[in-house]
């Protein structure tokens, strides 16, 4: 099916083979090896299980209850990522790479560059040999290689060869490749966070000081958050009291003891959703005193400390006041003032000002964890407002606090309050206009620290750490969260808020006007029951018996605003109730009257139906003191003979709330928990509200309440999760036994816990991990659950009977054909252990009613899911844990009471759970079924959670597999996994996301049933999963089998990341399926003799193919191997993201192994390799489809060509079919693989992809046994061995090392980026993924903040801004970065050549394949040009020198360009930089020299072909280094001189000369090099050492392309055209010695129409060459094709040139080749390309060069001195242009003062310059024609090319200035000659000759007259005509204000006729150019009226009144004639003149 590898499957890939009988197999074939690691590749570790018991951490230092623990499954190993791999890339050798030695090179260069100075270049032809030999003579060889020169036997060279390089090889591939995309992990699981208390953002509030302007009295404070948006008191009150020693003095009477909580001065409040509308209210308080709080504010408000004069007096009354109401009234306190601090402020303002506070300094922190781990529960979505406030990092903050509103009596309430906040948000403030108190409070704001010190819980606990109980602690405040907060409790906590809101006594008769109420909690009815459980405020006792609210003076209906805390008991009963008393406070002492008298009482009970009552109270008061007993009533009740205030109405308004962990407050949740209490104590009958529950109701009850739990409160629920979950198992393990019957609650609690688990997940979306596991319920699992070991109570009947045996009371569908008979056990012996006593000192803090054991986190039970890159096998130990026996009250049925016990004393019906939630499961239907589904994850992990537990428990750990569990609970798993699979495979298109969670559950599952049950067993449940969804496949209605084949591949990836994977697959198993289940003797000798015995069993070729035995032993790597060939398929639909996960699939197992010591034994990792053999023929299948990494150019599918023609091959950028027609909306056909279908273009896979399945291949061929791999390719067809050849020839253009510069460039992620985008859209187009779990995926995945994150709305940290993903790296980290990618490069380029080695010798061996041969050589060749390292490069040439040792006829008897390319490789390395390169280079250089002299006694091919190559490699390389090539050759000489063998033959004499001649070159390069950044002088050089190769035609050939190639990356294109011309002309040359063709160019002669410098290329003599001599003109361009693709190339460049004209020329030589070939199709082409050209021609405009004349003067140029050069630069260069670039240039060579531009263009005398500088003079220079001349130019290219001679003008007077008056005014005309004629083959020409001519006065005054004739003749025939410009030329002709002007001219000159004869004809020649003048201006003018608009008729009259006055002017000097010349002349000499 896939290619012609596999031909023998009788089982096609699509269907999945029976598997092995694995415990069969294990059980029969004893494991060969000895014990070692081979031994543990075979079987599983004895202890594979364990549980570890956790120590649950208390995070204070007194427990709040009896110690508990928690236990987990241990999974001692970490998964493979990246931390993990940068660990272990710690220790790598840093390789060394000519490439970055190099680049630290080159920065070394740039410092040197600038000393350097110009070296001369002498003329004489290439320096002169003696000196060149001389150098050479005295430079020193490199290292000689040892066995170079001696004969061995092949055989001894690979023996050696390979030993040299399997040292230090490194061990793990896929260590140095980044690892797997953490995207694709699916199998990576990560583990649930422990179960801890929730917290929001926490700030820091230090309270510093308060001062008044007076200080009289106390005053206390209280802080508290408000949430104005949400109106609600999010923290309860934290109180702090900063008065002075003396004012606290005032008061102790009051308070003899002061706790140290009290005394507390910082709080750090929590703040779970942060929004702009939280405030920090502080409110303050003063004790009681006569006046209302108006009067009592007032002194605040007017006086003054400062004052004291003025107010000594009354200060002094005040003081008295004062003191005299503290040691009354010092218990009582009234309202004073308050304020409030907008937080927002705080956050916002202090990040982004400056504060003048010392403390904003250290403001910088950074957010801190808390903020995150709240973003990570991702309660709720925040919306963009919310951005903003960040409580988690802001600058800390001073405040000072100096405005303080006064209280007002009748609005206190917290309505009111939130009304005055709401309003000072407003800038208009109702409250700015009211007078303040002034005060100043200080008070500082910051982040809470993560761990603060000394700090106390809200029960006042010590928060660890806490190093010394002495010190002032800080108070953590508890949150009352603005919304629901959903996370399980984990610590115990039971407080009552009590909150008095308002009393009305305004009909109450008496004197009730100061009232206070006083709150207690009482145990009974005695007033010694008051319980001391208040706590207290500041500066008290820790706890209080009784608290007071505020006074409010004279007001007989007051508000509160008081807030009292308790702790109250856990064990309420009946009893327990809060007393509230209202007392009258009489402010002023009189006689006879009470300080208090009490005038009412109320009372709330707390329990009632054995619930805590909580909520808003309308209580009515009554008058006298309740009677007895009153406390069990409400005081709603009338009882008789009572009195109360206003009739009996309620008048007191309280509000009581709970924080407790103890009280649901649900009444579904009390009434399930209320009954399950009432079970296990068994105290019926029962009365629960105004039902009785008894035995006969108590069945229907439960269940009625377990259906009710869905109408329970999330938030409630969540709170309670770990109770309720345990208490719903509980009643599955234990049917309670009621009346004596057992009553089943199976389906009620399976029913109940699935619509709990989808409850909490539907609604809490955000907090689930990347497999839609919700984290509170994994939690729930990991570390909470376990199988419940205590018994329940025993019931009183006394029935024994009918417990013995125990029948399933649920009947089972007979629909589910099970086939193994239903034995029923019972017997499962519990665990005993004996009690231990708790804590005595906890029995008295809790009192005897019973322990209160909260949330036990018992013995968790996890199977690890992390992937299997396990290092460790995971162990699931078990120890037993114990606790004591605990007697529990009513109450405490709600915590989690169950614990081990000791003996049970009689049986009690238990199920075990696994059993019972299988079987639930498979009879559910509907929603249930559908609610198990959803969450099926939850089941599975408790399934497998619970059978791992049992194991342990019923210590079956070590029975065989098939005996651990019974017969039925196998057939309801397989009937489970039947059903499911059958889901997902029907559902997948329907309810994507949820079959893709289903899918990985089930997939899970089985991963830990491979750890539990019959492995055998569950391969075939596998193997029936693939079957359902298979068919799914086959019917045409599936409309997406993509879709499908990703849940397929993410199923086998999540089972094969199986800890033991390895050995699940039968490593060491031989590939013939066991005969007979008895252990064979054949076999078990076939196991421990590895390799030999497997070869014989099977061909070896079966090993390397999916075949079927292959797919049986090793099942699950058959399946993943199966994956990816399918997907492969070119014809398959192998969309883009499959092929990615099917690759990553492959990549992270073989990571895995890599990573995992058990595996690092090479005999053991061969026995893995194994199991992936045939990925190689895979990937060769796939060559094709590969990214072509050769190919610098953007993606291309490999060999496009061999598909036919059919399409774009550039595949990366269409989108495949299948998206097409998704798009579309068709549904997509299914293809069988079968068909392929014709001529379909292969998909490509993307380059990422392409490299991963390259790095797995290698790893194959890297681990796999050499004797193996060597056997196989000997079968192998060249065909195929060619095919495996190009794939290693793409592994090392892949793997290739970029270098540090490139990594520095690149130092982002963007390799990576747009595939995966790619890949993301079609996955989302075809509908493969949710488009949520899409998203859900991305924000976890990529947000900055933590891992769960849902950063859905947030754009600013949304993935795709990209510069969020560009993290740039330290240098150190790119210096890492760089180590680990030269290892890989070196590493993969060994495997490739261990590799080469492997094929060679089966060449060797079967001597038929030789062909290979050259294949292999350009593998190697390839391997050579790329970047190595040195370490690989010495392996490799000795791989190369012992192939050419074997095969010399290779490279010197064919024709082949292999010979040529290896020279230049060697040659390249000769030149290198690393010593130990050099050596080898040379050594392989001298070899291929001395064996071509052996073959033919002469090694003219080697020669010519080395020093081409160096030409060649001088010509083009940067950084190229003479100094190490002469090391290279010298070391070349060496070895020839101490070569014995042929020490008598022409040879070393040979070597010397080339050797010599190669020096030569270099010698010439050397100059180059200097040169390298003067781009003339660099192309002058080239030319020179051109024109020294005049007869060595083929290194003029390659020097003339090297310049052609510098001219084209300069831009020059007409000068790169005019050097492939020039090399055409040479080829033509030669060509024509050869064989006269008549077609052919007879040679330069030809080529003479395109440029007339060509000739220059004509042959040298016959006699010195011959072209037929060996090796010369031997280049692939002397031949006809040769030139034709010189002269395309040309007419390319002529056309980026645009001289179009020049093509024409080149054509014309080209088309009779092509006429005389017939060939059309290029006639064709080339009579487009000309009509383009010619089109082009006429119309377009053109600008060609413009041209310079530069002289250099000063002895610092060299040979340049004196020198003149024209130079051609770009179009319309300027002169500043070229001088700022020439004087740069020579600046930065010679230093700034050195070089100076000379400014005028007069001849220089050298005399006058200062010989220490470097003078340039540069001048614009003109083409110049002579007139015959320009009637051949007419056109502007005429004009512009062949140009040789140039003009420019200099202006002078006699007495040395440049301008003087028009009688004085000289211009000299200075006309030079250049050698060549431009364009040429360089840019700047010499100039070879010079003319000057001088103007005298009058001429220049001709010349400028014609000048201005010319612009008005042309200005007036313009055509279309353009009026300004006439204008123009007009006003500057005629217009009177012109100096200089044409008048001027006229009268200096033709005023008088000049005194000397030689002048009078200039002087006639001027008057006629004058009369010419004022004609052209008259057609002007006459022009321009025709032109005007009426607008400009009275400009036009001035310019003609102008034109007539100069014309007056003119005329009588233009009408005076010079006699003399008009002489009258004899008749007849006037006829012979006509």
């Amino acid at each position: 099916i896939c290619g012609n590898s596999y031909v023998d499957w009788q089982v096609p890939l699509t269907e999945v083979v029976e598997p092995v009988d694995f415990e069969e197999y294990v059980s029969s074939h004893a494991p060969g090896a000895e014990p070692g690691p081979l031994r543990q590749l075979m079987e599983f570790p004895e202890d594979d299980l364990e549980l570890l018991p956790l120590e649950k951490e208390c995070t204070t230092l007194e427990p709040p209850l009896p110690e508990e623990e928690h236990q987990r499954y241990s999974t001692m190993y970490t998964p493979h990522n990246s931390e993990r791999q940068r660990e272990r890339q710690r220790g790598l050798v840093k390789q060394t790479f000519e490439l970055d030695e190099a680049a630290a090179a080159e920065r070394q260069d740039d410092q040197d560059d600038a000393k350097r100075r110009s070296v001369s270049l002498d003329d004489t032809p290439r320096g002169s040999w003696a000196s060149s030999i001389f150098d050479l003579k005295n430079s020193s060889p490199d290292a000689l290689l040892p066995s170079v020169l001696e004969r061995t036997a092949a055989e001894e060279m690979d023996r050696r060869n390979t030993d040299a390089r399997l040292q230090g090889r490194h061990s793990d591939l896929l260590g140095l490749y980044p690892p797997p995309d953490e995207d694709e992990a699916v199998e990576r699981c990560s583990l649930p966070e422990v179960p801890k208390e929730h917290c929001g953002q926490r700030i820091m509030v230090k309270c510093l000081s308060l001062k008044f302007e007076i200080e009289i009295e106390p005053i206390f404070g209280t802080l508290a958050l408000y949430d104005v948006k949400e109106k609600k008191k999010i923290s309860e009150n934290f109180h702090f009291d900063l008065n002075s020693d003396q004012m606290k003095g005032l008061l102790k009477s009051h308070t003899p003891h002061t706790a140290i909580s009290t005394m507390a001065r910082s709080a750090i409040f929590s703040i779970t959703y942060p929004s702009a509308d939280i405030f920090l209210v502080i409110k303050l308080e003063k004790v009681l005193q006569q006046g209302d709080i108006g009067e009592c504010c007032e002194p605040y408000m007017v006086m003054k400390e400062s004052d004291s004069s003025k107010h000594k007096e009354k200060l002094e009354k005040l003081r008295v006041q004062a003191e005299q109401s503290c040691s009354r009234l010092g218990r009582f306190r009234m309202p004073f003032a308050w304020t409030a601090i907008h937080l927002l402020n705080i956050v916002s303002s202090v990040g982004g000002l400056d504060r003048s506070d010392p403390d904003s300094d250290s403001g910088t922190r950074k957010g801190h964890g808390t903020w995150n781990e709240r973003k990570k529960k991702g309660f709720e979505r925040m919306s963009v407002g919310e951005d903003m406030c960040n409580f988690a990092s802001f600058r800390p903050a001073t405040l000072t606090v100096t405005n303080f509103f006064k209280q007002e009596g009748d609005r206190l309430s917290d309505e009111d309050l939130y009304k005055f906040l709401a309003d000072m948000r407003r800038p208009s403030s109702v409250l700015r206009r009211l007078r303040p108190v002034t005060a100043q409070l200080k008070i500082d704001i910051s982040p809470a620290p993560d761990s603060p010190h000394y700090c106390l819980s809200p029960e006042l606990l010590h928060v660890k750490p806490y190093p010394d109980l002495r010190v002032r602690p800080t108070k953590e405040v508890l949150e009352f969260p603005a919304r629901y907060v959903y996370t399980p409790h984990t610590t115990y906590r039971n407080l009552l808020y009590i909150y008095p809101q308002s009393l009305n006594f305004s009909s109450r008769q008496g004197s009730v006007r100061n009232i206070a109420v006083k709150v207690q909690f009482m145990a009974g009815e005695d007033p010694s029951q008051a319980m001391p459980v208040i706590f207290g405020k500041s500066s008290c006792a820790e706890f209080m018996k009784e608290a007071y609210s505020p006074v409010i003076y004279h007001d007989k209906s007051p508000e509160f605003y008081e807030e009292m805390k308790m702790k109250i008991p856990a064990n309420l009963t009946d009893n327990h109730h809060l007393l509230f008393t209202f007392y009258h406070i009489s402010c002023q002492p009189k006689q006879n009257t009470p300080l208090e008298t009490p005038v009412g009482y109320t009372w709330i009970p707390l329990m009632q139906h054995g619930r805590l009552r909580t909520g808003s109270f309308s209580l009515p008061v009554s008058v006298e003191k309740p009677p007895p007993s009153y406390s069990v009533l409400t005081p709603d009740v009338s009882l008789p003979g009572m009195k109360w205030v206003d009739n009996h109405k309620g008048v007191f308004n309280v509000e009581v709330t709970a924080a407790s962990s103890v009280h649901t407050q649900d009444p579904h949740l009390d009434k399930f928990f209320t009954l399950v209490y009432v079970l296990e104590e068994y105290s019926f009958p029962f009365r629960l509200k105004d039902v009785i529950i008894t035995e006969a109701n108590m069945e229907g009850e439960l269940k009625a309440s377990m259906a009710a739990l869905r109408g329970a409160l999330l938030d409630t629920c969540v709170r309670f999760l770990h109770q309720l979950l345990s208490k719903l198992i509980l009643l599955i393990v234990y049917p309670p036994v009621i009346a004596g019957q057992i009553v089943n609650l199976g389906r009620a609690a399976f029913e109940a816990m699935a619509l709990l688990v989808n409850q909490i997940h539907k609604n809490l979306e955000g907090n689930q991990d990347q497999h839609g596991r919700n984290n509170l319920l994994a939690s729930y699992i990991h570390y909470c659950f376990h199988l419940p070991t205590t018994e329940p109570a025993i019931p009183p009947s006394d029935s024994t009977s009918g417990f013995a045996t125990l029948s399933r009371a649920t009947a089972r569908p007979s629909s589910l054909h099970l086939s193994r008979s239903k034995s029923i056990s019972n017997s499962n012996p519990d665990l005993a252990t004996t009690p231990v006593s708790p804590d005595e000192e906890v029995e008295r803090i809790i009192g005897s009613k019973g322990v209160l054991q909260h949330i036990q986190f018992t013995s968790s039970f996890i199977l690890s899911h992390t992937t299997v890159s396990s290092s460790v096998c995971v162990h699931f130990t078990i120890t037993p844990c114990q606790a004591s026996e605990r007697s529990c009250n009513r109450m405490s049925a709600f915590l989690d009471s169950i614990s081990f016990c000791s003996v049970p004393t009689r049986q009690i019906a238990k199920k075990l759970l696994h059993e019972e939630l299988a079987l639930q499961w498979v009879v559910s239907t509907s929603t249930v079924r559908e609610a198990a589904l959803q969450q099926a994850w939850f089941f599975f992990q408790l399934m497998t959670k619970s059978m791992a537990h049992h194991l342990f428990l019923s210590s079956k750990l070590d029975t065989p597999r098939r005996q651990r569990y019974p017969d039925r609970f196998v057939d309801d798993i397989a009937a489970l996994v039947c059903a499911i699979s059958a889901d997902i495979a029907s559902r997948y298109h329907k309810d994507v996301e949820l079959v893709e969670r289903l899918n990985s559950s089930l997939a899970f599952f089985l991963n830990d049933l491979l750890s539990l049950m019959d492995r055998g067993f569950v391969f075939n449940l596998i193997r029936s999963y693939y079957k359902q969804v298979h068919i799914a496949n086959k019917l045409h209605t599936a409309q997406n089998p993509s879709a499908l084949n990703a849940l397929r591949m993410d199923f086998t990836r999540i089972v094969c990341s199986h800890e033991h994977y390895v050995t699940l697959n039968l490593p060491c198993s031989t590939l013939s399926p066991p005969a007979s289940p008895s252990p064979s003797t054949s076999s078990t000798t076939s196991q421990s003799s590895a390799f030999s015995s497997m070869v014989q069993d099977q061909g070896v070729a079966s090993m390397f193919e999916l075949s079927v035995p292959f797919r049986q032993q090793h099942f699950l790597s058959g399946l993943l191997l199966t994956e990816l060939a399918l997907i492969l398929e070119p014809d398959g639909e192998g969309v883009f993201f499959l092929h990615k996960k099917a690759i990553s699939a492959v990549h992270s197992l073989l990571c895995s192994h890599d990573a995992d010591p058990r595996y690092t034994d090479p005999q053991v990792r061969a026995h893995i390799a194994q199991l992936y053999l045939p990925l190689i023929p895979i990937v060769m299948d796939s060559l094709n489809q590969l990214h072509d990494f050769t190919d610098s150019s953007p993606a291309r599918v490999r060999h496009a060509s061999a598909h036919a023609d059919d399409g774009d091959p550039d595949n990366s950028n269409t989108i495949s079919q299948s998206v097409a027609m998704a798009i579309a909306g068709s549904p997509l056909p299914y293809r069988l693989t079968g068909h392929r279908s014709a001529g379909r273009q292969c998909s490509s896979l993307s380059a990422e992809c392409s490299r991963t399945l390259l790095v797995c291949f290698l790893w194959v061929l890297k681990n796999a046994d050499a004797a193996l791999l060597e056997r196989w390719v000997s079968d192998l067809s060249v065909l195929q061995i060619n095919r495996l050849l190009d794939l290693l020839h793409l592994c090392v253009s892949c793997f290739e090392y970029k270098g540090k510069k490139a990594l520095e460039r690149i130092n982002s992620l963007t390799f990576k980026k747009s595939q995966d985008m790619k890949a993301r859209l079609e996955e989302a187009i075809l509908g493969t993924i949710g488009a949520r779990q899409e998203m859900v995926r991305r924000c976890r995945e990529r947000s900055p903040y933590g891992s769960q994150e849902n950063v859905r709305w947030r754009k600013n940290v949304t993935h795709w801004r990209q510069n969020t993903d560009r993290v740039d790296k330290s240098k150190a980290e790119v210096e890492q970065e760089s180590v680990v990618d030269g290892n890989l490069a070196t590493e993969a380029s060994l495997v490739v050549l261990d590799t080469l080695e492997i094929i060679v010798k089966t060449v060797v061996a079967s001597e038929l394949k030789e062909s290979v041969l050259g294949g292999v050589l350009r593998v190697l060749l390839h391997s050579m040009a790329g970047n190595q390292s040195a370490l690989f490069l010495q392996h490799c040439f000795s791989t190369q020198r012992a192939l050419v040792f074997k095969f010399p006829e290779m490279l010197f008897e064919e024709d082949t360009e292999l010979c040529a390319d290896l020279c230049l490789r060697l040659l390249r390395h000769c030149s290198s930089s690393v010593g130990s390169v050099r050596s080898h280079a040379s050594a392989s250089l001298y070899l291929l020299m001395r064996q071509n002299f052996e073959i033919g006694n002469n090694f003219a091919r080697v020669k010519m072909q080395v020093t081409m190559s160096l030409s060649s490699l001088v010509g083009t390389s940067q950084n190229f280094n003479e100094e190490h090539i002469r090391r290279s050759l010298k070391t070349i000489l060496t070895y020839a001189e101490e070569d014995l063998e042929l020490r008598d033959t022409p040879f070393p004499e040979q070597v010397q000369d080339l050797v010599f001649n190669l020096h030569m070159i270099l010698t010439d390069t050397v100059k180059m090099k200097e040169h390298q950044q003067d781009p003339e002088m660099l192309i002058d050089l080239m030319y020179r050492i051109a024109k020294g190769y005049q007869n060595s035609p083929d290194l003029r050939l390659t020097w003339l392309q090297n310049m052609a190639g510098k001219h084209s990356e300069r831009g020059n294109h007409a000068e790169a055209a005019h050097c492939l011309v020039h090399s055409a002309a040479l080829v033509a040359e030669y060509l024509n010695m050869l064989e006269d063709c008549r077609y052919l160019p007879i040679g330069c002669v030809t080529f003479q129409n395109v440029s007339s410098n060509v000739l220059e290329e004509s042959a040298v003599s016959d006699d010195i060459l011959s072209p037929e001599e060996e090796g010369i003109c031997a280049g692939k361009y002397f031949s006809e094709s040769g030139l034709v693709g010189l002269l395309e190339q040309a007419a390319a460049s002529f056309n980026m040139a645009a001289m179009y004209e020049a093509i024409n020329e080149v054509y014309k030589i080209l088309l009779p080749i092509h006429e005389a070939n017939r060939d059309f199709k290029k006639l064709a082409t080339v009579h487009g390309k000309l009509q383009d050209a010619f089109n082009k021609v006429y119309n377009q405009q053109r600008m060609f060069g413009t041209y310079f004349r530069v002289g250099f003067y000063g002895c610092r140029f060299g040979d340049l001195d004196e020198q003149e050069f024209v130079y051609k630069e770009p179009s319309i260069t300027k002169l500043a242009e070229i001088s700022h670039r020439l004087e740069e240039f020579y600046s930065e060579r010679f230093g700034d003062d050195v070089v100076e531009i000379i400014k005028d263009s007069n001849p220089v005398d050298k005399n006058k310059l200062d010989p220490n500088k470097a003078y340039l003079q540069i001048t614009y220079v003109e083409p110049f024609f002579d007139t015959y001349e320009l009637k051949e130019r007419i056109t502007y290219f005429d004009k512009n090319y062949n140009l040789r001679t140039f003009m420019y003008c200099t202006p002078f007077t006699l007495d040395g200035r440049a301008h003087g008056d028009l009688h004085e005014q000289y211009k000299r005309k200075t006309i030079l000659t250049t050698s060549h004629a431009f364009p040429y083959i360089k840019t700047r020409i010499n100039v070879i000759h010079k003319e000057e001519i001088i103007l005298v006065p009058m001429e220049v005054a001709i010349e400028d007259m014609q000048k201005k004739t010319q612009e008005l003749a042309f200005a007036t025939n313009q055509d279309p005509a353009d009026s300004k410009m006439l204008q123009m030329v007009l006003q500057g002709c005629v217009g009177t204000t012109v100096n200089q002007g044409p008048l001027e001219v006229a009268q200096v000159f033709l005023s008088d006729i000049p005194d000397d004869p030689k002048l009078f004809r200039h002087h006639n020649k001027l008057r006629l150019c004058f009369k010419d003048f004022t004609k052209r201006c008259e057609d002007a003018l006459r022009k321009n009226k025709a032109m005007i608009g009426p607008d400009q008729k009275e400009y036009h009259r001035e310019l003609e009144r102008n034109y007539n006055k100069l014309k007056e002017a003119l005329s009588p000097l233009i009408n005076r004639k010079i006699p003399q010349l008009y002489r009258t002349l004899p008749a007849q000499t006037t006829q012979t003149q006509r």
